[in-house]
């Protein structure tokens, strides 16, 4: 799942309407921050397997530390309460813990069994990535309610701010659809690509959340 992920960053700012959406989608997507970063460390490990699932040639070979049920809990309460230190809110922490979970749950429906509850423990998954045009109906769906909530919750505050939501969904859907159409040439590739691209989105999610204001009042 990524467009999956994002969509509920972008559909909680109805409910956190004073979060940065950067917030959001990095709370939404905190397991992938973390799992590319430990790839490249050799701590986790990931291969090129074309034919593991129809939807990508990934095989998530080991990943304990960031895709773990329990670790990925723990890790969105340090990253929520990282957030409740700095700003006081506490409703807004506890919508950043269920994103952190929300994520081994949305990739629970579509990855095959390798997703652990505990590191070391059994592997779960339902394997959506199966059926490349269940994977796409339901992703592209999920992520165009989320666009669309993020849209009705918001209003543009000046003149980029109508264009700075077009880009980023417009280059969301480009890197999604790059990520269907091709093959990673390398291990390093994946990981490398990865923690740019993510870094890039949330950047690029903050910049356009600055110039949009909520329709109503925190």
């Amino acid at each position: 799942m990524f467009l999956g992920h994002f969509a509920l960053g972008f559909a909680a700012k109805r409910s956190a309407p004073r979060v940065n959406l950067a917030t959001l989608f990095a709370a939404a997507q905190l397991p992938d921050l973390m799992w590319p970063v430990l790839v490249g460390l050799g701590v986790e490990h990931v291969a090129i397997a074309p034919g593991n699932t129809a939807f990508t040639p990934l095989e998530f070979v080991s990943y304990p530390w960031s895709h773990s049920l329990v670790l990925v809990a723990v890790w969105g309460v340090v990253f929520a309460a990282v957030y409740r230190l700095r700003t006081g809110n506490t409703s807004a922490a506890l919508l950043l813990v269920a994103l952190a979970v929300s994520h081994w749950l949305l990739d629970f429906l579509t990855h095959r069994p390798d997703l652990p509850i505990l590191p070391g423990g059994e592997r779960y998954g339902l394997g959506l990535w199966n059926s490349v045009p269940l994977t796409l109906i339901i992703e592209l769906v999920l992520f165009a309610a989320g666009v669309w909530l993020y849209a009705q919750s918001t209003r543009p505050r000046n003149r980029f701010g109508q264009w700075a939501l077009v880009s980023l969904v417009g280059v969301m859907l480009l890197a999604y659809i790059g990520n269907v159409l091709s093959a990673p040439p390398s291990i390093e590739a994946i990981w490398t690509g990865a923690l740019v691209g993510f870094l890039l989105l949330l950047a690029w999610g903050a910049w356009a959340d600055r110039h949009r204001m909520p329709l109503m009042p925190p």
